[in-house]
Protein backbone atom coordinates (compact mmCIF):
# COMPACT_ATOMS: atom_id res chain seq x y z
CA UNK A 1 0.00 0.00 0.00
CA UNK A 2 2.69 2.45 0.95
CA UNK A 3 4.75 1.60 -2.09
CA UNK A 4 1.74 2.19 -4.37
CA UNK A 5 1.15 5.63 -2.79
CA UNK A 6 4.76 6.63 -3.25
CA UNK A 7 4.63 5.53 -6.88
CA UNK A 8 1.49 7.60 -7.39
CA UNK A 9 3.12 10.70 -5.88
CA UNK A 10 6.18 10.29 -8.06
CA UNK A 11 3.94 9.90 -11.07
CA UNK A 12 1.99 13.06 -10.33
CA UNK A 13 5.09 15.14 -9.38
CA UNK A 14 5.42 17.21 -6.18
CA UNK A 15 2.83 16.80 -3.47
CA UNK A 16 0.38 19.70 -2.95
CA UNK A 17 2.06 20.92 0.22
CA UNK A 18 5.41 21.38 -1.47
CA UNK A 19 3.75 23.10 -4.36
CA UNK A 20 2.18 25.64 -2.03
CA UNK A 21 5.48 26.17 -0.25
CA UNK A 22 7.26 26.84 -3.53
CA UNK A 23 4.50 29.16 -4.72
CA UNK A 24 4.50 31.18 -1.50
CA UNK A 25 8.30 31.44 -1.52
CA UNK A 26 8.29 32.66 -5.12
CA UNK A 27 5.73 35.34 -4.32
CA UNK A 28 7.75 36.43 -1.27
CA UNK A 29 10.97 36.79 -3.30
CA UNK A 30 9.12 38.69 -6.00
CA UNK A 31 7.71 41.14 -3.47
CA UNK A 32 11.17 41.76 -1.99
CA UNK A 33 12.66 42.46 -5.41
CA UNK A 34 9.82 44.77 -6.29
CA UNK A 35 10.15 46.56 -2.96
CA UNK A 36 13.88 47.06 -3.37
CA UNK A 37 13.37 48.43 -6.86
CA UNK A 38 10.74 50.86 -5.59
CA UNK A 39 12.96 51.87 -2.66
CA UNK A 40 15.81 52.62 -5.03
CA UNK A 41 13.51 54.66 -7.20
CA UNK A 42 12.19 56.57 -4.17
CA UNK A 43 15.73 57.20 -2.95
CA UNK A 44 16.78 58.48 -6.34
CA UNK A 45 13.68 60.67 -6.52
CA UNK A 46 14.32 62.06 -3.02
CA UNK A 47 17.96 62.81 -3.81
CA UNK A 48 16.97 64.53 -7.04
CA UNK A 49 14.28 66.51 -5.26
CA UNK A 50 16.76 67.51 -2.55
CA UNK A 51 19.14 68.86 -5.17
CA UNK A 52 16.32 70.68 -6.90
CA UNK A 53 15.09 72.19 -3.64
CA UNK A 54 18.59 73.30 -2.72
CA UNK A 55 19.17 74.89 -6.10
CA UNK A 56 15.79 76.61 -5.93
CA UNK A 57 16.49 78.19 -2.53
CA UNK A 58 17.47 81.84 -2.52
CA UNK A 59 21.25 82.22 -2.31
CA UNK A 60 22.13 84.80 0.38
CA UNK A 61 25.62 85.96 1.26
CA UNK A 62 26.46 87.82 4.46
CA UNK A 63 29.67 89.62 5.30
CA UNK A 64 30.66 88.62 8.84
CA UNK A 65 29.28 86.87 11.91
CA UNK A 66 26.73 89.30 13.45
CA UNK A 67 25.19 89.98 10.03
CA UNK A 68 25.08 86.23 9.37
CA UNK A 69 23.35 85.55 12.70
CA UNK A 70 20.61 88.11 12.06
CA UNK A 71 20.09 87.05 8.44
CA UNK A 72 19.98 83.36 9.29
CA UNK A 73 17.46 84.06 12.04
CA UNK A 74 15.13 85.77 9.54
CA UNK A 75 15.67 83.42 6.60
CA UNK A 76 15.51 80.16 8.52
CA UNK A 77 15.56 77.18 6.16
CA UNK A 78 13.98 78.79 3.10
CA UNK A 79 17.29 80.22 1.91
CA UNK A 80 20.92 79.17 1.75
CA UNK A 81 22.77 81.67 3.95
CA UNK A 82 26.56 81.79 3.72
CA UNK A 83 29.28 84.01 5.22
CA UNK A 84 32.20 85.71 3.46
CA UNK A 85 34.52 86.55 6.36
CA UNK A 86 35.22 83.48 8.52
CA UNK A 87 34.42 84.01 12.23
CA UNK A 88 37.54 85.06 14.09
CA UNK A 89 38.98 86.89 11.09
CA UNK A 90 39.41 90.64 11.56
CA UNK A 91 36.83 92.21 9.27
CA UNK A 92 38.32 95.69 9.70
CA UNK A 93 41.29 94.93 7.45
CA UNK A 94 39.94 91.89 5.60
CA UNK A 95 41.29 91.18 2.12
CA UNK A 96 38.85 89.49 -0.25
CA UNK A 97 39.69 86.14 -1.83
CA UNK A 98 38.89 84.71 -5.27
CA UNK A 99 36.33 82.46 -3.55
CA UNK A 100 34.58 85.59 -2.26
CA UNK A 101 34.35 86.96 -5.79
CA UNK A 102 32.95 83.68 -7.13
CA UNK A 103 30.41 83.48 -4.32
CA UNK A 104 29.14 87.00 -4.97
CA UNK A 105 28.99 86.30 -8.70
CA UNK A 106 26.37 83.56 -8.16
CA UNK A 107 24.47 84.98 -5.18
CA UNK A 108 21.09 86.65 -5.38
CA UNK A 109 21.39 88.73 -2.20
CA UNK A 110 24.31 90.22 -0.26
CA UNK A 111 23.70 91.47 3.29
CA UNK A 112 26.24 93.80 4.89
CA UNK A 113 26.50 95.68 8.16
CA UNK A 114 27.31 98.92 6.39
CA UNK A 115 28.61 102.15 7.94
CA UNK A 116 31.97 101.52 6.29
CA UNK A 117 32.62 98.31 8.22
CA UNK A 118 33.26 96.18 5.14
CA UNK A 119 35.70 98.21 3.07
CA UNK A 120 36.71 95.15 1.06
CA UNK A 121 33.26 94.90 -0.52
CA UNK A 122 33.44 97.74 -3.04
CA UNK A 123 36.08 96.22 -5.30
CA UNK A 124 34.95 92.66 -4.60
CA UNK A 125 31.38 93.29 -5.76
CA UNK A 126 32.69 95.15 -8.79
CA UNK A 127 34.95 92.23 -9.73
CA UNK A 128 32.09 89.75 -9.33
CA UNK A 129 30.15 91.46 -12.16
CA UNK A 130 26.77 90.28 -10.87
CA UNK A 131 24.28 92.77 -12.28
CA UNK A 132 21.37 90.95 -10.60
CA UNK A 133 22.84 91.13 -7.09
CA UNK A 134 20.63 92.73 -4.44
CA UNK A 135 22.64 94.48 -1.71
CA UNK A 136 21.05 94.93 1.71
CA UNK A 137 22.45 97.51 4.15
CA UNK A 138 21.45 96.26 7.61
CA UNK A 139 22.29 99.61 9.23
CA UNK A 140 20.14 101.76 6.97
CA UNK A 141 18.49 104.54 8.96
CA UNK A 142 20.53 103.99 12.13
CA UNK A 143 22.06 107.17 13.53
CA UNK A 144 25.46 106.35 14.96
CA UNK A 145 27.89 108.10 17.27
CA UNK A 146 30.95 109.81 15.83
CA UNK A 147 33.94 107.53 16.02
CA UNK A 148 36.29 109.46 18.29
CA UNK A 149 38.41 107.51 20.71
CA UNK A 150 37.94 108.75 24.26
CA UNK A 151 40.86 108.44 26.63
CA UNK A 152 40.60 109.57 30.23
CA UNK A 153 37.36 111.28 29.31
CA UNK A 154 38.79 113.48 26.56
CA UNK A 155 38.82 113.19 22.79
CA UNK A 156 42.30 112.60 21.47
CA UNK A 157 44.07 111.91 18.23
CA UNK A 158 44.63 108.32 17.31
CA UNK A 159 47.96 106.89 18.36
CA UNK A 160 48.22 104.43 15.49
CA UNK A 161 47.99 104.66 11.73
CA UNK A 162 45.20 102.24 10.86
CA UNK A 163 44.20 101.44 7.29
CA UNK A 164 40.60 101.25 8.42
CA UNK A 165 38.85 104.30 9.82
CA UNK A 166 35.22 104.62 10.86
CA UNK A 167 34.54 107.58 8.59
CA UNK A 168 30.77 107.06 8.72
CA UNK A 169 30.63 106.83 12.51
CA UNK A 170 31.16 103.86 14.79
CA UNK A 171 29.79 100.81 12.92
CA UNK A 172 29.49 98.40 15.88
CA UNK A 173 25.73 98.84 16.08
CA UNK A 174 24.95 95.13 16.54
CA UNK A 175 26.22 95.32 20.14
CA UNK A 176 23.28 97.58 21.05
CA UNK A 177 20.16 95.35 21.27
CA UNK A 178 17.94 98.22 20.10
CA UNK A 179 20.08 98.86 17.03
CA UNK A 180 20.28 95.09 16.51
CA UNK A 181 16.49 95.02 16.38
CA UNK A 182 16.53 97.70 13.67
CA UNK A 183 19.06 95.65 11.71
CA UNK A 184 16.80 92.61 11.86
CA UNK A 185 13.86 94.74 10.68
CA UNK A 186 15.94 96.11 7.79
CA UNK A 187 17.00 92.61 6.79
CA UNK A 188 13.43 91.30 7.03
CA UNK A 189 11.94 94.08 4.93
CA UNK A 190 14.63 93.85 2.27
CA UNK A 191 14.36 90.06 2.01
CA UNK A 192 10.61 90.37 1.51
CA UNK A 193 11.18 92.76 -1.40
CA UNK A 194 13.84 90.54 -2.95
CA UNK A 195 12.03 87.24 -2.27
CA UNK A 196 8.30 87.96 -1.82
CA UNK A 197 7.30 84.29 -2.08
CA UNK A 198 8.70 83.68 1.41
CA UNK A 199 7.24 86.84 2.96
CA UNK A 200 5.25 85.02 5.66
CA UNK A 201 8.23 82.98 6.79
CA UNK A 202 10.48 86.02 6.97
CA UNK A 203 7.89 87.90 9.00
CA UNK A 204 7.31 85.02 11.40
CA UNK A 205 11.00 84.32 11.97
CA UNK A 206 11.84 87.99 12.41
CA UNK A 207 9.01 88.51 14.90
CA UNK A 208 10.33 85.72 17.14
CA UNK A 209 13.90 87.04 17.03
CA UNK A 210 12.79 90.63 17.62
CA UNK A 211 10.90 89.53 20.72
CA UNK A 212 14.09 88.01 22.08
CA UNK A 213 15.98 91.23 21.33
CA UNK A 214 13.36 93.24 23.19
CA UNK A 215 13.69 90.90 26.17
CA UNK A 216 17.47 91.29 26.03
CA UNK A 217 17.18 95.07 25.98
CA UNK A 218 14.93 94.90 29.02
CA UNK A 219 17.47 92.71 30.83
CA UNK A 220 20.23 95.24 30.11
CA UNK A 221 18.07 98.13 31.30
CA UNK A 222 17.00 96.45 34.53
CA UNK A 223 20.49 95.22 35.39
CA UNK A 224 22.64 98.22 34.47
CA UNK A 225 20.34 100.83 36.00
CA UNK A 226 21.75 99.59 39.32
CA UNK A 227 25.18 100.98 38.35
CA UNK A 228 24.46 104.30 36.58
CA UNK A 229 27.26 106.30 34.97
CA UNK A 230 29.70 103.43 35.28
CA UNK A 231 32.93 104.11 33.40
CA UNK A 232 34.66 101.09 31.92
CA UNK A 233 37.89 100.66 30.00
CA UNK A 234 38.15 98.59 26.82
CA UNK A 235 40.93 97.95 24.32
CA UNK A 236 38.63 98.28 21.30
CA UNK A 237 36.06 101.00 20.64
CA UNK A 238 33.31 98.49 19.82
CA UNK A 239 31.04 99.17 22.80
CA UNK A 240 30.30 102.88 22.46
CA UNK A 241 26.66 102.39 21.35
CA UNK A 242 25.97 99.87 24.09
CA UNK A 243 27.44 102.27 26.65
CA UNK A 244 25.33 105.20 25.50
CA UNK A 245 22.15 103.11 25.42
CA UNK A 246 22.49 102.13 29.08
CA UNK A 247 24.02 105.35 30.42
CA UNK A 248 27.53 104.00 30.82
CA UNK A 249 30.78 105.49 29.55
CA UNK A 250 33.28 103.55 27.51
CA UNK A 251 36.91 104.61 27.55
CA UNK A 252 38.46 102.98 24.48
CA UNK A 253 42.23 102.80 24.60
CA UNK A 254 42.53 101.95 20.89
CA UNK A 255 40.20 102.09 17.91
CA UNK A 256 40.83 98.57 16.64
CA UNK A 257 41.71 95.38 18.53
CA UNK A 258 45.41 94.59 18.37
CA UNK A 259 47.49 91.53 19.09
CA UNK A 260 50.05 93.63 20.91
CA UNK A 261 49.41 96.81 22.88
CA UNK A 262 51.91 99.66 22.69
CA UNK A 263 53.41 101.38 25.73
CA UNK A 264 51.19 104.36 24.85
CA UNK A 265 48.10 102.16 25.07
CA UNK A 266 49.14 100.91 28.48
CA UNK A 267 49.86 104.41 29.75
CA UNK A 268 46.47 105.60 28.46
CA UNK A 269 44.75 102.88 30.45
CA UNK A 270 46.70 103.82 33.58
CA UNK A 271 45.79 107.49 33.17
CA UNK A 272 42.10 106.62 32.77
CA UNK A 273 42.12 104.47 35.89
CA UNK A 274 43.66 107.31 37.87
CA UNK A 275 41.13 109.85 36.65
CA UNK A 276 38.01 107.73 37.16
CA UNK A 277 36.90 105.34 39.83
CA UNK A 278 37.37 102.40 37.50
CA UNK A 279 36.90 98.99 39.06
CA UNK A 280 37.61 96.72 36.11
CA UNK A 281 39.24 96.36 32.71
CA UNK A 282 37.52 94.66 29.78
CA UNK A 283 39.26 92.76 27.02
CA UNK A 284 38.24 90.77 23.95
CA UNK A 285 39.60 87.37 22.98
CA UNK A 286 42.74 87.73 20.89
CA UNK A 287 44.09 90.83 22.62
CA UNK A 288 47.39 90.57 24.49
CA UNK A 289 45.83 89.15 27.65
CA UNK A 290 49.17 88.38 29.29
CA UNK A 291 50.01 92.07 29.30
CA UNK A 292 46.49 93.00 30.38
CA UNK A 293 46.53 90.45 33.19
CA UNK A 294 49.79 91.92 34.42
CA UNK A 295 48.39 95.44 34.09
CA UNK A 296 45.21 94.56 35.97
CA UNK A 297 47.24 93.05 38.79
CA UNK A 298 49.46 96.14 39.02
CA UNK A 299 46.36 98.36 39.14
CA UNK A 300 44.54 95.99 41.51
CA UNK A 301 41.67 95.63 39.02
CA UNK A 302 39.81 92.60 37.69
CA UNK A 303 40.08 91.82 33.98
CA UNK A 304 36.75 90.71 32.46
CA UNK A 305 36.03 89.42 28.95
CA UNK A 306 33.75 91.43 26.67
CA UNK A 307 32.67 89.84 23.39
CA UNK A 308 32.29 91.94 20.23
CA UNK A 309 30.68 88.94 18.46
CA UNK A 310 33.09 89.02 15.55
CA UNK A 311 34.01 85.47 16.49
CA UNK A 312 31.86 82.61 17.73
CA UNK A 313 29.21 80.09 16.74
CA UNK A 314 27.12 80.26 13.57
CA UNK A 315 23.88 79.78 15.46
CA UNK A 316 21.45 82.72 15.68
CA UNK A 317 20.99 81.98 19.38
CA UNK A 318 24.70 82.54 19.95
CA UNK A 319 24.04 86.29 19.83
CA UNK A 320 21.92 86.09 22.98
CA UNK A 321 24.36 83.78 24.75
CA UNK A 322 27.27 86.14 24.12
CA UNK A 323 25.32 89.29 24.97
CA UNK A 324 23.99 87.86 28.23
CA UNK A 325 27.55 86.96 29.16
CA UNK A 326 28.58 90.55 28.33
CA UNK A 327 25.80 91.82 30.58
CA UNK A 328 26.94 89.65 33.48
CA UNK A 329 30.53 90.84 33.12
CA UNK A 330 29.58 94.50 32.76
CA UNK A 331 27.39 94.27 35.83
CA UNK A 332 30.14 92.62 37.83
CA UNK A 333 32.77 95.09 36.66
CA UNK A 334 30.63 98.14 37.41
CA UNK A 335 29.78 97.18 40.99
Amino acid sequence: MHNKQRDKIKKNGLNPLKKWIILIFSLFVSSIVAGCTQARENTDDNATQSLVNKSEKTQILTTFLPVYLFTKAVAGDVANVEILVPPGTDVHDYQATPDNVRAIATAKILVKNGLGMEEFLTDTVKNAENSQLVEIDASKGIKVIDDDIVTAGEKTEKDHNHKHEHSQGNPHVWLDPVFAKQQVINIRDSLIVADPENKDIYQTNAAAYIQELENLNNDFQQTLKKTPNCTFITFHDAFIHLAKRYQLQQIAVVELPEDQLSPTDVQTAINAVKKYKVKALFSEPGVDNKLLNSLSQDLNLTLYPLNSLENGEKNPQYYFQAMKSNLENLSAGCK
